[in-house]
């Protein structure tokens, strides 16, 4: 596996289908979390906690597993009638157990036709424990991709790892299994293709910093501050589109901005951003497959 660098100022310029100047991601994190694992070492969460104080694998932290599942019970569905309001698409990423447990929530975003990504089998489980074991992590690769096909009815087209904790085999498994895209890296605000040994897989990059948790959390903000924070993002990529095409991903999650005191923020940024007509609001695996098509005219 490799990429090449490849700086902006030596792209050619990207033109968006319908001349968007900007490809918006809005991605909505449906994640599960085991209660307890077996074992006495401390339990990775799999994300940031409620209550930072670590406890053993085996002994459940119910305020940390509930305020997760806050969001599976509560703001998921907060989020949906806010999406339907302004008759946007989100792009849903979603571990094998949500589609197993929380199987109410994958059938809503089925019927509104929105994307589900697939990202790992559990939360509490990074690929990265099985860096020198690849023969692992492609178990479990494969593992959550029959859980995705059986679930949502059709094969994955892209990948999303839990903590974006990927390995250096993963591009190449992804490719394996027919995988198109993957979204783990934090590198770009443009599409790029990942060289593999059975073909080329589309980079769409993640965003840790205009992100829910880097907002609120991470810096403490207000909901209206989190907004400035999202539209000052998709001011300045807006105004570079009019030389070549941007990607602004906004990573959410139902626990965190799900909560109604945050709720404002999503509100305030989805009313921004329906005022432009030049905005492709859009999911990965559109991007991966109009990218595929179209790469040569960007980066050769």
């Amino acid at each position: 596996m490799h990429y090449d660098y490849v700086p902006m100022p030596q792209r050619k310029p990207l033109r968006w289908p319908n001349g968007a100047r900007i490809a918006v991601i809005l991605t909505i994190n449906l994640e599960f979390w085991d209660l307890t694992i077996d074992s006495p070492n401390t339990f990775y969460a799999g994300g940031p906690q409620l209550l930072p104080d670590p406890l053993p694998g085996n002994v459940p932290d119910w305020p940390n597993y509930s305020w997760r599942e806050y969001g599976q019970r509560v703001g998921i569905w907060r989020m949906i009638d806010l999406f339907d309001k302004f008759g946007l698409r989100a792009s849903c990423t979603t571990n094998a157990k949500t589609c197993l447990e929380r199987r109410p929530i994958i059938d809503a975003v089925k019927e509104r036709g929105w994307e589900l990504v697939a990202h790992n089998y559990v939360q509490t489980e990074l690929l990265t424990n099985y860096t020198f074991d690849p023969a692992k992590e492609r178990q479990i690769i494969g593992e959550t991709l029959k859980v995705y096909e059986r679930v949502v009815g059709k094969p994955a087209k892209g990948w999303l790892s839990s903590s974006m904790r990927c390995t250096s085999n993963t591009p190449e498994i992804l490719r394996e299994y027919g995988l198109i895209y993957q979204a783990d890296w934090l590198n770009d605000d443009q599409p790029f293709l990942v060289h593999t040994d059975r073909g080329p897989l589309v980079c769409i990059p993640y965003t840790n910093e205009c992100n829910d948790f880097a907002t609120f959390f991470r810096r403490g903000m207000t909901a209206r501050q989190s907004f400035e924070v999202f539209k000052d993002q998709f001011d300045v990529l807006y105004r570079e589109g009019a030389k070549t095409g941007m990607v602004m991903n906004l990573g959410l999650h139902p626990h965190v901005v799900g909560q109604p005191f945050r709720m404002p923020a999503l509100a305030d940024f989805l009313a921004y951003i329906k005022q432009f007509d030049d905005v492709w609001v859009t999911t990965r695996e559109e991007i991966a497959d109009w990218y595929l098509a179209n790469h040569k005219s960007h980066i050769g």
